[in-house]
């Protein structure tokens, strides 16, 4: 395998480096953010071993910059942070895995040979309803060719009423895909999060795309002006 490795720290990076080529792997290794994104876009990689605390642009922003540029080599990401949400962040801005530092080298092995049997992700596809469009890789909304700044959890309820378009959801399901157990107990946070959603999109643009089924809970429409 050809391996990327973006650590800042020298001793990290010259472990990494010695320990993945006595493995039979070729390996380049960079010691900030910005140029980890240059080698990654410029380069034929592999796997990508990507450190979180990186100077210059962090590992996250590296990671989704990467994805945004169409870069679908697999990545595992190194921290010292080991809070699930750091994790969870990992992963949604487009990591493949997460190891937690300290590790044991033979551990990042096991790990990156999983990958290399995987092989490189799909690119997931672009998903379009009416003049909205998106992009669940680059993590980027559209409307009408505009883009559109979402929160997150904005992010992931107009992706799951994407991914359902036409067909109504009760706010029960919506809660339980996009809030899961984060869940505060607020019982009127899916109705407060679709007026975010209509604020900036159906109002911003004349639309009616995020329709109220009364009784039964919401639906994405994909034809401009329905109603």
């Amino acid at each position: 395998m050809r391996v990327l490795v973006v650590e800042d720290h020298g001793n990290m990076r010259d472990v990494l480096t010695r320990g993945l080529a006595e493995a039979g792997h070729t390996v380049e290794a960079v010691a900030d953010g910005p140029t980890g994104l240059a080698r990654g876009v410029s380069g034929s990689y592999d796997a990508i071993v990507l450190d979180v605390m990186l100077p210059g642009m962090d590992g996250f922003a590296v990671c989704r910059a990467l994805r945004e540029r169409e870069v679908w080599a697999p990545v595992i990401m190194l921290t010292a942070r080991d809070a699930v949400e750091d994790r969870v962040r990992g992963l949604d801005h487009g990591a493949d895995d997460y190891l937690v530092k300290p590790f044991a080298f033979t551990e990042l092995l096991g790990r990156l040979r999983a990958l290399q049997r995987r092989g490189a992700p799909p690119r997931p596809a672009v998903l379009q309803c009416g003049p909205l469009s998106l992009d669940p890789a680059a993590r980027v909304v559209r409307c009408r060719g505009e883009a559109v700044d979402l929160s997150r959890r904005e992010f992931a309820l107009m992706e799951f009423l994407m991914h359902n378009r036409g067909h109504v959801l009760s706010r029960a399901q919506i809660l339980e895909h996009v809030w899961g157990h984060d869940y505060d107990g607020v019982s009127n946070v899916v109705d407060v999060y679709v007026k975010y959603l209509r604020d900036k999109i159906d109002r911003r643009f004349s639309l009616e795309l995020v329709q109220t089924v009364r009784g039964s809970g919401y639906r994405l429409a994909c034809a401009e002006g329905t109603s």
